[in-house]
């Protein structure tokens, strides 16, 4: 028998409505229309329309009724009578030859009425939303605290197991305004990162020989060579050219990343931050944390033997790799990271005020956030699997609880001048 998988059709229900009144088989009737007789089954049970018996001439039509003494009206016994026809095959009463004298429920199939039923249920079904109004308040109650304190929607979903709608379907529910009473539209939400348009202005930089042995394709031979060395990229945020500036630090596969405070953008300044990291940590720490650096060919990263050695010796402390020229793509995890940063400090603002303990905390937000890429697990939480709660400690990384993440600027508010 061919099976197409299609709905049933006007048509096909006046077959099925033939095939009752002939009093033929559910099997006999799907055989005829090409369906399963599971589907002829379902479609004659739920379009099949009520006419009740008369109550009034007879109350009781309990199977019991003339062995049992009296009757009442809750009474454990009570069966009532069943129909091969109705209740078996083929589900309705039509054109029943015992119609007239039956005293129970009946049942009628009606290929119309099951027809524009069932036209109903198909576009009912694709309007609204799939929530009760009950259900919508306690989905606005977690979406609406968190999104205003800069939270990502996968954010809230990986932190809230008990909401059940897909990361898609929440953005859907937001853009039609289903919590516009609530303030959260869709301009609520985090905004793609807008880059500096392309001007048509060329301008070739000079490479300094001192990048001999150190430019992006010795790093890729160095990792081929050493392929379970862990890269930490490095790189520096800043809101004007006079300062302040932070030092980023991204450690790869965990995406955890700390920030350093510096008041001059220079090499010496830049490298001082691993000295008092070396200092923190004991060598085995050091080497695994900051064994392999990549970061860019700015102004403050160019002397590079500040950074390769251990401060007034010859001792090689890590190996430090710079990006080709224009290409920030190639340590895309701090860059990415950055992206953060701007949700709590957005570029035209005055942070001259700002301190290491702000940085401090500022981090320990951005590094207690779910990430899609790490499976839901935050920063904090990959790094504390793979290095050890210790070694956080160590940094000065904190955890934050989930719902009490923000990521928006008024999380370092009383650094802003006004």
């Amino acid at each position: 028998m061919k099976h197409d998988n299609t709905h049933l059709t006007l048509d096909e229900r006046k077959i099925i409505q033939t095939g009752i009144e002939n009093r033929s088989t559910k099997v006999a009737i799907a055989n005829t229309i090409g369906k399963d007789p599971t589907t002829v089954a379902k479609e004659i049970r739920k379009h099949r329309q009520l006419h009740p018996r008369n109550t009034a001439n007879y109350p009781n039509i309990c199977v019991h009724r003339k062995s049992c003494g009296t009757c009442f009206s809750k009474c454990e016994r009570y069966q009532e009578q069943s129909c091969k026809r109705r209740d078996k095959s083929p589900g309705a009463c039509n054109k029943c030859p015992d119609s007239s004298k039956c005293h129970l429920d009946k049942y009628f199939y009606y290929a119309e009425k099951a027809n524009s039923e069932y036209v109903y249920d198909l576009h009912d079904s694709r309007e609204g939303i799939n929530l009760t109004t009950l259900e919508r308040n306690e989905l606005a109650s977690i979406l609406v605290p968190l999104v205003n304190q800069g939270q990502s929607i996968y954010q809230i979903l990986s932190s809230h197991p008990e909401i059940k709608q897909s990361e898609k379907c929440i953005y859907n529910y937001i853009d039609m305004g289903v919590f516009k009473n609530e303030g959260l539209i869709n301009l609520s939400l985090k905004e793609k990162v807008n880059r500096k348009q392309f001007k048509d202005k060329y301008k070739k930089r000079k490479e300094p020989s001192n990048y001999e042995g150190h430019k992006h394709k010795d790093y890729l031979v160095f990792k081929q060579e050493n392929p379970s060395s862990k890269t930490t990229e490095m790189d520096t945020v800043m809101n004007s050219l006079s300062g302040p500036y932070i030092q980023t630090f991204s450690f790869e596969g965990t995406d955890l990343m700390i920030g350093r405070l510096h008041h001059e953008k220079t090499s010496a300044s830049m490298a001082s931050s691993l000295d008092d990291f070396q200092k923190k940590l004991n060598a085995d720490e050091f080497s695994k944390l900051f064994g392999l650096l990549l970061t860019d060919r700015g102004v403050e990263f160019e002397i590079i033997n500040l950074f390769l050695f251990t401060p007034n010796t010859e001792e090689v402390r890590l190996n430090i790799f710079y990006c080709d020229p224009m290409c920030s793509h190639q340590k895309p995890h701090v860059e990415n990271n950055h992206n953060y940063i701007r949700d709590i400090i957005p570029n035209e603002v005055d942070i001259s005020n700002i301190t290491q303990e702000d940085i401090n905390l500022m981090f320990d937000h951005i590094n207690s956030t779910p990430r899609e890429s790490l499976n839901g697990k935050t920063p904090y939480e990959m790094f504390e699997f793979l290095y050890g709660s210790d070694l956080l400690h160590k940094l000065g990384v904190n955890k934050i609880d989930r719902d009490n993440v923000i990521l928006k600027p008024y999380l370092l508010k009383h650094i802003y001048k006004k």
